[in-house]
């Protein structure tokens, strides 16, 4: 039902934890399900050098929000905004369809933590980010 990727960012998730001075934060949830993401980003000439995540959910939850910060670190903040779930599902190798949405949070986060990092700059975060999808129903798609 799971891939071994799947089980191993959730095992031994990545870059867990928070940031205290970070330069933006972006926490997402859904209501449904009662997962909860948070994600933390810390920015040096448009580079996210480092970035950590808190995740209150089920276990593909953790490992697309783990899976998620390593393909975001050491990356641009242009790099990152183009992040979509189904780039997500593909590095962790597929996920039920029933567990999709977990790759919406996890790019959700991290588009929200580029918009608050865009505002505390003094940025209007909209037409950088754009639209943060959303599932409706509770179902997402890819």
């Amino acid at each position: 039902m799971y891939t071994e990727k799947v089980m191993d960012h959730f095992a031994n998730p990545r870059n867990v934890g928070e940031i205290a001075d970070a330069d933006g934060i972006g926490e997402v949830g859904n209501a449904k399900c009662g997962d909860i993401m948070k994600m933390y980003i810390k920015v040096k000439d448009d580079v996210i050098t480092d970035v950590k995540f808190k995740t209150y959910g089920c276990g593909s939850a953790i490992a697309t929000s783990s899976i998620a910060t390593e393909m975001i670190k050491g990356h641009t903040i242009k790099e990152a905004l183009e992040l979509s779930n189904k780039a997500v599902v593909e590095a962790l190798g597929g996920l039920p369809a029933h567990k999709i949405h977990c790759s919406v949070l996890a790019e959700q986060s991290i588009k929200a933590a580029i918009a608050d990092y865009y505002t505390r700059q003094g940025i209007d975060p909209e037409p950088i980010v754009g639209k943060i999808p959303e599932c409706e129903g509770g179902h997402c798609h890819i």
